[in-house]
C-alpha cells in the first residue's frame, strides 16, 4: 500500500477488515472497511484498470492533492496496485450518498427544500473547483473534468452539506458490462452522458435533478416552490442535447448563489 495522506496499509489489512459491500457497478466494487484506530473507510475496487502501476500511482497521488484542497471533494486516503487487486481508499460518510437519501435508505424524514438546495450548492462548488483546475491537462490526464457525476457519487455530511466522490476515476479504470446490463441501459430511459468533457459534467450534474423524479418529491409552497421551479429551469437548460447551448458551471453557480442567499 502506498501512502497518500500519512496512511500506510497492507493488502491483508484491507481485505481482512471489510465489514460489508456498499455497492457494485460496471467499474468496480465499493466496500466499507475498519482500519487503523477503528476508523471506517470506503474502499473502491476496480475491475479493469487502464493504466500501468507507476501511472496509476502518479494519477491517484495527483488526484489526492487536488481533493485535499477542496472542502467539497471526498479525500483520497491511500491506494493499492497489486497483481489481482487495484483499489483506492476514501473517507467514509455514515449518512451515505444522495441516492441513499432520496430512496429513504438512510433517513426516515424526507429532505426539505433548504437541505436539497444546500446539497446542490455544495456539489456545484465541487464541479466549479474541478473545472477551474490549471493546467487543464497533465501528462495525458484531464484535470478539469470529473467524468462520472451521479447521485451515488454525492456523499452527504452530517450537516447535509455534500462532497463529490470518484473525481477522475474514469481515467483510472474502464467499465465492464455484460450483455444483460448493456440491454438494460439501452431499453431504460438513461440520460446519463459518458463523454469526458465539462459540458457533459454540467449535463450529468443537472440530470440528477431533472432525471431523478424523487429529487422534487417534497412539500413546498410560496418562495420554496418558486425556487424549486427556478432550479428545474437551470436543469432543463443544462441538459440541452446541444452541448454548446448548455451554461458553464460558473453561470450555474452564480444563479444558484442568488437562490441560496434568498433561502436564508
Amino acid at each position: 500500500m502506498v501512502k497518500t495522506a500519512g496512511q500506510s496499509l497492507s493488502l491483508k489489512e484491507v481485505l481482512r477488515t471489510s465489514v460489508g459491500v456498499m455497492g457494485e457497478n460496471s467499474r468496480g466494487l465499493t466496500e466499507k472497511v475498519v482500519l487503523s484506530k477503528c476508523r471506517l473507510y470506503t474502499v473502491k475496487r476496480f475491475w479493469k484498470v487502464i493504466v500501468r502501476k507507476s501511472e496509476f500511482g502518479r494519477r491517484v497521488e495527483r488526484l489526492a492533492q487536488v481533493c485535499n484542497k477542496c472542502d467539497y471533494l471526498v479525500p483520497i486516503t491511500a491506494y493499492l496496485y497489486a497483481k489481482r487487486i487495484k483499489l483506492v481508499v476514501l473517507d467514509f460518510y455514515p449518512m451515505g450518498s444522495l441516492a441513499d437519501l432520496l430512496s429513504g435508505g438512510r433517513r426516515q424524514t424526507a429532505l426539505n427544500w433548504n437541505e436539497r438546495l444546500r446539497i446542490i450548492d455544495s456539489i456545484t462548488r465541487a464541479v466549479a473547483f474541478i473545472h477551474g483546475q490549471s493546467p487543464p491537462t497533465e501528462k495525458s490526464m484531464k484535470m478539469n473534468v470529473h467524468g462520472n457525476i451521479k447521485s451515488s457519487n454525492i456523499m452527504i455530511n452530517n450537516d447535509l452539506t455534500a462532497r463529490l466522490s470518484d473525481y477522475e476515476f474514469v481515467q483510472l479504470a474502464d467499465c465492464i458490462e455484460d450483455s444483460e446490463s448493456k440491454e438494460r441501459s439501452r431499453t431504460t430511459n438513461n440520460i446519463y452522458s459518458e463523454d469526458l468533457s465539462q459540458k457533459s459534467d454540467v449535463f450529468n450534474l443537472e440530470s440528477i435533478k431533472e432525471g431523478d423524479s424523487t429529487f422534487f418529491e417534497f412539500h413546498a409552497k410560496g418562495k420554496e416552490r418558486k425556487q424549486a421551479f427556478k432550479v428545474l429551469e437551470i436543469a432543463l437548460a443544462s441538459t440541452n442535447t446541444l452541448p454548446e447551448t448548455r451554461p458553464s458551471i460558473e453561470q450555474i453557480l452564480l444563479k444558484l448563489s442568488k437562490l441560496f442567499n434568498t433561502s436564508k
